[in-house]
């Protein structure tokens, strides 16, 4: 019985490898994604280009809104580079222990070359995964701090597109 239920749990386990490599690799194209996106909004904050001001740009089109409405559309824009944070290290992990099975399995079995393959997979997946989440977290928390700034020019009633008025105001 109990040998049935563990052989059970590990086959059901194996189940999860090829979607958790899929989701690896759609977060490792999603954080490249992520950070031409930033490196262009940093293009048009830095020449002063109204649209890499986003709020700002938002309050402009509809004064009616309020900081928490802004506060609200800043959250909801961060959400999925936030996600994409933190789910990427938890699926690296997954993608590392899946292998693992089928590594320690061959090992015993003396099958070298498979031990290798199962542990090139999984170094991989973990790699990439690494790479995505730190990208993808390095471009979310810019983007924080300038949504911070913009909802601190609404506020304040400045042109966001100079800094230097927000150093002067505080």
């Amino acid at each position: 019985m109990n040998a049935n239920l563990e052989i059970l749990m590990y086959d059901a386990s194996q189940l999860f490898l090829a979607p958790v490599l899929l989701a690896i690799a759609v977060l490792f194209l999603y954080a490249f994604h992520a950070c031409g996106a930033f490196l262009w909004q940093a293009w048009q904050r830095r020449l002063g280009v109204d649209a890499g001001f986003e709020l700002v740009e938002l309050h402009r089109a509809n004064p009616a809104l309020d900081i928490a409405e802004l506060e609200a559309v800043a959250s909801q824009r961060l959400e999925v580079s936030r996600i994409a944070t933190r789910v990427a290290p938890m699926l690296g992990l997954v993608a590392t222990m899946i292998p693992m099975g089928p590594a320690l399995k061959a090992l015993g079995d003396g099958q070298l070359a498979d031990v290798s393959h199962s542990l090139m997979v999984a170094f991989s997946a973990v790699i990439l995964a690494l790479i995505a989440a730190a990208l993808t977290f390095w471009a979310h928390s810019v983007r924080r701090r300038w949504y911070a700034t913009d909802l601190l020019a609404v506020e304040k009633g400045l042109p966001a597109a100079c800094p230097a008025s927000l150093e002067a105001a505080r």
